[in-house]
Parts: structure tokens; C-alpha cells; sequence
């Protein structure tokens, strides 16, 4: 099989894995808050990420080299979690994901002044068509009434956009255990302070679904690394809009959910200027970063590590 016929397959199938985890965050959503899944899905994978990081025998210690960004970068990561998984259990799946699409978008913004990109005038178009799109998922004054849920989902797409460029800023200059652990460490304790104000008894069915998420969210991870060793980012990178429908299959399945007119054409948009942008930075005379090509992964939600962390301990170069 061609590598890049693999790529693509491997990430279809990543992808695939992602959103059936997000079934399940919205399933629990409905019995309990983001602080309580987020902290037991990560209870659940640090087993695995440990195993993974007693595994670095390479010198240094676990302290940042830049430590005033790693404690941006990880509370910019929990937050992304908890508005995200609180956005599942209020919105359509589709509609979740319609707005966190817009994450490249913001990624291409904050990479002006954080990372001294140049924007040309046909990525700015792209960037401008991507929000109007999230206007039209949104469409305010149309007769949806704009809920904290749409705020959530808007400020986890900013909050993941934050983290991915600060791990692109400081990235090269970071031991990769250090970027993988701090944000999962940061939500350990973070969510489990929140634990005695919010927690809700939980049966073993429900607990086992934690485990099932800390589950797909490291096959879905394993699958996207094997993705980007098989073919370039060009070709893995726009695979992540699959998920759209995966959204609409489950969220009919499982809730009953519909895609209306304008969550379609919204995402049409906004989808289609994120692959704009994706192949344009994949030009090296465009982009000097490419901030959104090395994201390599969806949002960092803090209960599992960045794709892009494991991508340099397996002997990738970029964060």
C-alpha cells in the first residue's frame, strides 16, 4: 500500500477512535461535570503515560527550561478540557465540533505576534472565511439563542490554540517528557481539588466508561503517530474533519441529534479554509513556522499528551 494511502487510512481511523471518545465524554457528561470525567479519564491513562515516561532514559531533569510559559501552556491545556467536554454535554456533536474547527484559524492569529509569522493576504482570507463560518454555525440574532455551551466550545477552540502555539514557541528548547507531563500533572490536581464541591457517586458501568476514554484516547493517539510516520502532515493534517462525521453518524445513533442547514454550512467553511491553510503552510516559501501543520493533534485537553510530544520521543524533530 502507497505510504500516503496509509497515512490517510491510519488517520481516518484515528480520528474515528477520537470521536467515539467524545461519545462517551458526552454520554458521562450527562451524570456528571467536565471536572469529574476529565480527572478520572486521566486517573485512567497515567498508567500508560508512565510506563512511557520511566521508558526516557535520556539526561535532564523535569524541570522547564522556560517555566513561565509550561505553567501557560498547562493551564491553557486543563482549561481547553474542561470548557470542551462541559461544550459536548451541552451542544450537538456536530456543532461541538463546527467550533472547534476553528482552532487552525486562531492558531494562524496568535502565530503573528507569538511567533513573528507573516500572514499573507490569501491565508488572512482564509482566516476571515473560517470565522465567518463559525458565525454562521453560531448565527446570532437567527433565532439561536446563544448558550453557555457555544461559549465553552468558543473558548476551549481559543484556549487549544493558545497551548499549540506556545508548545511550537518553546517546543524546540523542551525536554518532550516535560511537555507531556505538566499539563497531565497540572489536571490531576486541579480537577481534584474541585472533587469534593462537585463529585457525584459513580457506578462501575460509569467508571469503566472512564477507563474506555483513557482507552480510545491513546489507540486514537498511537494511530495519528503512525499516520505521520507514514506520510507527511499535508495529508494527515486534514483528515481531523473527518471527525464532522463521525459527529453526525453517533449524535443521531446515540442522541437523537440532527445537522441543521446553517451547522452544515457553517462547517463547509470553516473547513474548508482550515485545508486552505493547511496546504498553504505546507508551501516553504509561505510559512516560516507552520504553526498549524505542527500542531500534529487535536486539542490538548490535559488528560493525555500531546501527539506531537510523542512524535519526538519516537524520533521526531518538531513539537
Amino acid at each position: 500500500m502507497h505510504s500516503n494511502l496509509r497515512g490517510a487510512l491510519l488517520s481516518l481511523a484515528a480520528f474515528g477512535a477520537y470521536a467515539t471518545h467524545d461519545v462517551v465524554v458526552k454520554l458521562l457528561g450527562e451524570s456528571y461535570t467536565s471536572f469529574q470525567i476529565m480527572f478520572f479519564s486521566g486517573l485512567m491513562g497515567f498508567p500508560l503515560v508512565t510506563m512511557m515516561l520511566m521508558g526516557d532514559r535520556r539526561g535532564g531533569t523535569l524541570i522547564p527550561r522556560h517555566p513561565w510559559w509550561s505553567i501557560l501552556r498547562s493551564v491553557s491545556a486543563v482549561t481547553t478540557g474542561a470548557l470542551g467536554f462541559y461544550a459536548f454535554s451541552q451542544l450537538p456533536l456536530a456543532q461541538c465540533y463546527a467550533i472547534f474547527f476553528a482552532m487552525p484559524l486562531l492558531i494562524t492569529l496568535l502565530a503573528i505576534p507569538m511567533l513573528g509569522e507573516r500572514v499573507g493576504l490569501r491565508r488572512g482570507i482564509a482566516v476571515v472565511m473560517g470565522l465567518l463560518g463559525v458565525l454562521i454555525v453560531l448565527r446570532p440574532g437567527a433565532g439561536q439563542e446563544f448558550s453557555l455551551g457555544h461559549l465553552a466550545a468558543i473558548g476551549a477552540a481559543a484556549a487549544g490554540a493558545l497551548s499549540a502555539v506556545i508548545v511550537r514557541k518553546i517546543g524546540g528548547a523542551e525536554r518532550s517528557v516535560v511537555l507531556m507531563l505538566y499539563p497531565m500533572v497540572l489536571t490531576f490536581f486541579a480537577m481534584g481539588a474541585t472533587m469534593p464541591f462537585v463529585y457525584a457517586p459513580m457506578p462501575v458501568g460509569h467508571l469503566g466508561l472512564t477507563a474506555v476514554m483513557a482507552i480510545l484516547g491513546n489507540l486514537g493517539a498511537l494511530g495519528t503517530i503512525a499516520a505521520y510516520r507514514a506520510a507527511p502532515a499535508v495529508i494527515v493534517a486534514p483528515m481531523q474533519y473527518s471527525q464532522i462525521l463521525w459527529a453526525a453518524l453517533y449524535g443521531w445513533i446515540f442522541f437523537g441529534e440532527s445537522v441543521d442547514l446553517y451547522t452544515a454550512l457553517g462547517s463547509a467553511v470553516i473547513i474548508g479554509s482550515g485545508i486552505y491553510i493547511v496546504l498553504r503552510e505546507g508551501t516553504p516559501s509561505v510559512s516560516q513556522n507552520r504553526p498549524v501543520l505542527e500542531t500534529r493533534s487535536r486539542m490538548e485537553t490535559g488528560t493525555q499528551p500531546r501527539i506531537s510530544s510523542w512524535l519526538r520521543r519516537r524520533g521526531g524533530d518538531q513539537a
